[in-house]
């Protein structure tokens, strides 16, 4: 499993495509010692044959190499659409400035939309907050690709702080603004949901709606698992701010570890349950992990999908 670490100093000091580009291919050299071998041929460059295909695509030297019958993909073809959903409200700003779960969410996504134009696939961006910032087409150009870069690195150089989030109503917006039958990406740290079983309805309602409009749907429930699942901090007093509201709480870690874990694992146990419901794939991602686990999860879904 690739760590954080390794990609330090490229994280900080490199643009995203330069990034994406030495993960997935990172990431690709490594599908050749795992189970996903015969499938990172496919993706590159390939797809399986099919009958009907015409066979002058066949690459024979491939077949040579496998004995399976692969196509050569061209430029025009497109088998998925994909569209990305990035929650930027204030809580994705945590832990701090230097590394915190939004950037992580937006580097994921640069690293996945790379991947899909080497499947010659097409990708889109919703940005949200309280409410759709950024919405674009599932396209597979080049000149889409920079333009999406581009406003993910924009989102990076503007943090805002106070503004809240509304998960159940971007997702409404977009399930109707996205082309029908699309592989619906969210990167949130589900965090609104936590306390309250009304919005966690909401946001069910919303899943819902994306899955009647025939869409497929992954959710990345982006944590620094250390902090906010395990609630490790030092045994003292410290002074707790909602990054989205600016309330304050002042508590000793030793007094509220304990109700903490027993609220949050108590509120991840019933998000899986609800996903699994409703057929929603929910993969954990921690920001200290690296990008491995998301990428992963995407060849896993996108196996599936065919």
């Amino acid at each position: 499993m690739a760590n954080t670490n390794q990609y330090e100093n490229l994280q900080l000091n490199t643009n995203l495509e330069l990034l994406a580009r030495q993960v997935v291919e990172g990431f690709i050299t490594g599908l050749h010692k795992s189970p996903f071998h015969g499938f990172s041929v496919e993706f590159a460059e390939h797809r399986l044959y099919n009958t009907g295909d015409s066979v002058k695509n066949i690459d024979w030297k491939l077949f040579a190499k496998t004995d399976k019958l692969f196509s050569k993909r061209y430029e025009e073809e497109t088998n998925l659409r994909c569209q990305f959903v990035i929650d930027s409200s204030s809580s994705m700003y945590f832990p701090d400035e230097k590394y915190n779960k939004l950037t992580f969410a937006v580097q994921s996504t640069a690293c996945l939309m790379y991947l899909l134009k080497k499947q010659r696939d097409a990708f889109g961006l919703s940005l949200f907050s309280d409410q759709v910032n950024l919405n674009t087409h599932a396209k597979s150009t080049n000149t889409h690709q920079k333009y999406l870069f581009a406003a993910l690195e924009q989102v990076l150089q503007s943090p805002k702080m106070n503004v809240q989030t509304n998960l159940a109503l971007a997702l409404h917006q977009i399930a109707e603004l996205i082309h029908k039958r699309s592989l619906v990406i969210v990167f949130s740290d589900m965090l609104q949901t936590v306390h309250d079983e009304t919005k966690i309805t909401a946001l069910f309602s919303s899943l819902q709606h994306l899955k009647f409009n025939k869409h497929e749907v992954v959710i990345f429930n982006v944590t620094d698992k250390s902090k906010e699942v395990d609630f490790n901090f030092a045994n003292r007093p410290y002074e707790f701010i909602d990054m989205e509201t600016g309330a304050v709480l002042k508590a000793h870690t030793s007094k509220v570890k304990d109700a903490y874990l027993e609220q949050m694992n108590a509120y991840r146990q019933n998000l899986t349950l609800k996903c699994a419901q409703y057929k929603i794939d929910m993969v954990d991602a921690d920001i200290n992990e690296g990008f491995d686990n998301v990428l992963q999860a995407y060849l896993i879904k996108r196996q599936k999908m065919g």
